[in-house]
């Protein structure tokens, strides 16, 4: 084939390139006397009639996908024909090899290169993401490493199109498994953090010289993705905590575009990213250090307190030697507990009142105290307006009023909330503690909160609940509106305790300082209408 003319001005030099989808070759624009890259869907040879008119649609939407995109950084694509009943894309001629092809010489890279690698893959994913392109393909071969040192993201094969019908038939993976995000693997919609969690799973490979989830087979590779965690990467330097925040398993928790653009440029310079370290609060320390990240909101798991609900049972995915089983991360707190949703609509009959839709009259009418929250009941009772809610996990509580949804924050924590998270209720279940003692556990998370903006203790003291030793913490602090869609001055009280069976329960409630009077009486309600499993 070497030597042939296609469209009458492209003439194929030498093949530099193959894959399992087609061969690149090396080719001369004879009309515009220049080298350029053309891409040969070999795939189409194989393909039966009735799929072929899919194999083109998929090559069209790769050019079109790249077209709207202008970066630097992107493969521009020249032209899409068609010769011999199947396309040929022409692309601009990158004189260099991939990433993989790199990793595979040398063994792995550098973190410092790998970083900076990785930031300018990032800015053509933000500039795709702009242009409403997912990639859904990033992985070390698809990037490309020239010889002036640039770095380019090629091969928008797959790519999704915003507004374009999808050429993917029902049920079909496309993307390398070794590279998917688990929600792609679970069959849910991609996102930009899809892309991203590709890119983390990209550094991994360019600094430890092997994928981070590849196993004996695509099916037990998927199943990686989803409930594993990676080993512990060992030359990753500043990128650590970067691609550990990068793989995280839920996609509201990963840091977004413009978090991730400063923390790469930091770990390019060599310096390790104090931003990235809030995603993964446990990550590689002692649990003395941080087994449990803050505590507020989060409880248990180590999650970056500051997002939305998480999807229930998604394993908790920083990569570390053991998974610390503690978690509400300081994320909750510093964004305390944005779950998902409406900063501004809320419900606030939640608050034990006949609510409006509008803020301002939530937060009114919140600072009225139920009079069901403030009479004293007996244990367990559920005083007028109240709902009791049985949880799936097993455990039941009451709630102040029908408003308040369930919203998963991850395995092993619950939320409850009226408001999209302005004020909720933490419900956290380890049957694994790292800490046999109560006090202790809230103590050592109390270390993690001192970076909280005007972080005070109003209470932290040993207690006995259900007649078993308990500690009741309470705390106050100022959210920030980089962190939460609720900033402002905010309050919470957690009560931990230890089953008989050895089980650390976590009871926590969090909202605004102006209507604690209202949010403290609810959560003596709460305390008193707590069931755990075992009952």
């Amino acid at each position: 084939m070497q030597g042939l003319l296609l469209a009458g001005r492209y003439r194929l030099v030498d093949s530099i390139g193959s894959g399992g989808m087609g061969r690149v070759w090396r080719a001369h624009d004879e009309v515009l006397h220049r080298a350029v890259a053309i891409k040969e869907l070999t795939a189409a040879l194989y393909v039966t009639e009735s799929d072929r008119p899919v194999l083109l649609a998929r090559t069209h939407a790769e050019a079109r996908a790249a077209a709207r995109i202008n970066h630097s950084a992107v493969v521009t694509v020249h032209d899409v024909l068609e010769h011999d009943n199947r396309p040929w894309i022409v692309m601009e001629l990158v004189e260099g090899g991939s990433l993989a092809d790199a990793v595979k010489e040398r063994g792995r890279l550098e973190a410092t290169e790998a970083a900076r690698i990785g930031l300018w893959v990032l800015r053509a994913l933000r500039a795709a993401h702009s242009a409403g392109v997912l990639h859904r393909d990033v992985k070390p071969g698809n990037v490309l490493l020239a010889a002036d040192g640039r770095v380019l993201l090629t091969d928008f094969g797959i790519a999704q199109v915003e507004g374009d019908t999808t050429i993917t038939r029902t049920g079909e993976i496309v993307g390398s498994v070794d590279y998917l995000a688990p929600e792609r693997v679970r069959g849910h919609d991609p996102g930009p953090s899809s892309d991203l969690w590709a890119l983390g799973a990209t550094l991994y490979t360019a600094v430890e010289g092997r994928s981070p989830f590849r196993r004996t087979s695509p099916l037990t590779t998927m199943q990686a993705v989803v409930d594993e965690d990676p080993a512990l990467p060992q030359f990753a330097g500043a990128l650590e905590p970067v691609i550990a925040a990068l793989l995280r398993k839920d996609p509201a928790e990963r840091p977004d575009a413009a978090e991730l653009e400063q923390m790469l440029a930091e770990a390019v310079e060599g310096r390790r990213p104090k931003s990235a370290q809030e995603y993964v609060a446990t990550q590689h320390v002692d649990l003395s250090e941080v087994g449990n990240t803050t505590a507020t909101v989060g409880r248990r798991r180590e999650t970056r307190a500051s997002q939305t609900g998480s999807t229930l049972h998604q394993p908790a995915p920083v990569p570390v030697p053991r998974r610390r089983r503690r978690g509400r991360t300081v994320a909750l707190v510093l964004a305390v507990a944005a779950i998902v949703g409406a900063a501004g609509a809320v419900a606030v009959d939640s608050l034990g009142g006949r609510g409006r839709d509008t803020t301002a009259n939530a937060a009114a009418s919140a600072l009225t105290p139920t009079p069901a929250a403030s009479t004293q009941q007996p244990e367990g009772a559920v005083p007028d307006g109240w709902v009791r809610k049985k949880d799936p996990a097993g455990f039941s509580l009451a709630l102040p009023g029908k408003r308040w949804k369930r919203k998963p924050y991850d395995a092993l924590q619950t939320d409850y909330t009226p408001d999209g998270g302005r004020h909720f209720i933490r419900i956290a279940v380890d049957s694994s503690p790292d800490f046999d003692d109560a006090n202790q556990h809230q103590l050592d998370l109390e270390q993690q909160l001192q970076r909280l903006v005007d972080y005070k203790r109003v209470a932290l003291r040993k207690n006995i609940y259900r007649d078993r030793p308990g500690s009741v913490w309470e705390y106050t602090w100022t959210a920030l509106a980089k962190d939460t869609p609720f900033p402002g001055p905010r309050h919470a009280v957690e009560e931990t305790y230890f089953s008989r069976n050895g089980v650390e329960y976590a009871i926590y409630m969090s909202g605004p300082a102006a209507d604690w009077d209202t949010t403290s009486k609810q959560f003596e309600v709460v305390l008193r209408g707590w069931r755990p499993p075992e009952e």
